[in-house]
């Protein structure tokens, strides 16, 4: 507190000695009815220094102010730069933004250096406000790097970990830890593929190829025919995955794009219709006419020839398989792991073959009779190519429409299992599913009420920034148009009042909800024409007018009298509550 005040104190001292102060500057009389705000470098002090191949960011905060921890920006030029580690944040919740995590005290932020070129540029952006009810505007520092380089030219072992972070789905499979468990919901995902109509052309395949011993099969052989079947399947596929995996490296670069994600999002919408039966993915006739001569000509019993059929079967006579296929090989070329995407491809294939297996040793006795149930898993394999269809558009933006989407797609599933589940015999089981998709539904209907409920708010606090609940402001674009409006209400013998706000603001959303409307308020302000600028965004216009006004943050009121002078005493910056406003208001010749 002491060092607080002393600073307090050398800055009325500076503003007092000041020409500047002596001229023109407004807040000199203001200090002894309201709060005492540090400028935001005394606020904020910045620091940073280069730890190898770490920068670290570093900010002393004043007591009473705090950091948004959302609000940290960094723009780089000639470098790049992993994702940051903060520290623990503090929590801080107000009526307009919720929970917001802040820092106070102290923060120190590290960014992994990928690579640098020296004198490489790195600018961040930072964003704070004060207790008493002052928020600064965004503030830029700029640092400088020292040259930073992975050794041969490859990457650094901080980029790997920035690009797994990037590509959760490749992190998941490159992760030791989680390898094994991965690899096992490949298999259960085949296992899935299998028991869809996609795979029904392989059982009689598979069934011919047994029965055409031309004697009875014992257990023991079948089970070696269908092991081997389903290898030249696992094994086709796998190479398949080889190939995709091989330029993954590239692709990584290159899914961060706009145009390549636009491209991902329009296929995995097209493999979700091919899901939905809306139209076939295979390949032209002629080829599968082709390639089923060949497999045709293959003799039951060699098992090579069986593992060529597994093969050429895998590829031609499960057309609709393709489409989660597709999108395993992007899934699987984000890694540029050879041995991954080998061995993703060849669980998932095991996966489809444990049906075929169990179909050719027990003729099907052991797999569940066909029906309408195989259509309701190939319709569920589409809502998932359209989740990760909106996974993609996520990493472009993320806002109401993909929150509402997620809603959407989570109602289209559920009921569209619903509707499926009614036409199954009433049982238990019936029972339980009809309890989970109640719970589906209501949770997808919930977080869309939510994200709604969150727009609709915001909407109204942003409609305020020109109503200010039933209070008329006329919009300033910028300086010049002020002194033209401003003008324009001298001429009519009015005062003129002009809020400066901010979306980032809170205390200028609390001036709009609970001081601006009190009618002690509005009959000081009737002779006052009510101006308001919009100062969010630093734009070339909103920072000339902040230095016209010598404006230290936000928010700030500015009053000037009838013959277009301000008046410095009237000046307010921070949150003042309505009675102490109206009271200040009775003080001012408008």
């Amino acid at each position: 507190m002491i060092k607080t005040f002393l600073r307090s104190a050398w800055l009325v001292l500076l503003l007092v000695l000041s020409p500047i102060s002596q001229a023109q500057d407004p807040l000199a009389d203001l200090f002894a009815d309201q709060p005492t705000f540090l400028p935001v470098d005394e606020a904020f002090k910045f620091d940073f220094r280069q730890e190898d191949n770490v920068l670290v960011l570093s900010w002393e905060i004043a007591e009473g102010y705090y950091l948004y921890k959302k609000q940290f920006k960094t723009v780089v030029k000639d470098a790049t730069l992993g994702e940051p580690q903060f520290p623990p944040s503090d929590q801080k919740e107000d009526e307009y933004f919720g929970l917001s995590e802040v820092f106070h005290h102290q923060v120190d932020i590290r960014y992994p250096i990928l690579n640098a070129d020296k004198d490489a540029v790195v600018k961040v952006s930072f964003q704070g406000c004060a207790d008493a009810g002052l928020c600064y505007p965004a503030t830029v520092k700029v640092v400088y790097l020292e040259a930073v380089k992975g050794s041969n030219g490859e990457p650094t072992a901080a980029e790997d970990s920035n690009r797994s972070e990037q590509f959760e789905l490749a992190d998941l499979l490159s992760s030791d830890q989680s390898l094994a468990i991965t690899l096992a919901l490949f298999v259960l995902l085949g296992a899935g593929l299998a028991l869809t109509p996609c795979v029904f052309p392989m059982y009689p395949i598979l069934s011919g190829i047994i029965l055409g011993q031309g004697k009875q099969v014992s257990t023991s052989k079948a089970f070696s025919l269908s092991f081997v079947y389903v290898q030249g399947m696992a094994i086709t596929y796998s190479i398949l995955g080889l190939i995709v995996a091989s330029a993954g490296v590239q692709f990584q670069a290159a899914l961060q794009h706009p145009a390549i994600l636009i491209t991902l999002i329009a296929v995995f919408v097209l493999l979700a219709l091919v899901m939905f039966g809306l139209w076939e993915l295979q390949l032209p006739s002629s080829w599968q006419e082709k390639l089923n001569s060949l497999s045709n000509q293959q003799k039951g019993g060699s098992y090579f020839g069986v593992f060529l059929m597994g093969a050429i079967s895998g590829l031609v006579a499960s057309p609709c398989t393709t489409a989660p296929l597709t999108g395993i090989l992007l899934f699987v070329a984000q890694s540029g792991d050879l041995v991954l995407g080998f061995s993703a491809l060849y669980a998932l294939s095991i996966g489809m073959g444990i049906p075929l297996i169990l179909f050719g040793i027990t003729g099907g006795k052991l797999l569940p009779k066909a029906g309408n149930w195989m259509n309701v898993v190939k319709v569920t394999f589409g809502f998932m190519m359209l989740a990760v269809a909106l996974l993609f558009v996520e990493r472009m933006t993320e806002n109401l429409w993909t929150n509402l989407a997620w809603a959407g797609l989570g109602l289209a599933t559920f009921s569209y299992w619903q509707v499926m589940n009614q036409n199954t015999p009433a049982s238990f089981l019936k029972g339980v599913r009809s309890l989970l998709i109640f719970l589906g539904l209501f949770a997808s209907a919930l977080y869309g009420y939510q994200s709604l409920g969150l727009k609709t708010s915001a909407t109204s606090v942003q409609s305020n920034v020109v109503s200010g609940h039933d209070i008329d402001f006329v919009r300033v674009k910028d300086l010049q148009d002020f002194h033209t409006k401003l003008a324009e209400a001298n001429a009519q013998g009015k005062s003129v009042m002009i809020d400066l706000y901010a979306d980032w603001c809170v205390a200028c959303k609390e001036f709009e909800k609970y001081t601006f409307p009190d009618p002690a308020v509005q009959k000081a302000l009737s002779n006052t024409v009510l101006m308001q600028i919009d100062l969010t965004d630093n734009t070339p216009q909103s920072l000339e007018f902040q230095e016209t006004f010598y404006v230290l943050g936000l928010p700030t009121i500015l009053f000037f009298d009838p013959q277009g002078q301000e008046i410095a005493k009237g000046r307010v910056t921070g949150f003042m509550k309505a009675d102490a406003f109206a009271a200040h208001l009775g003080k001012l010749p408008l």
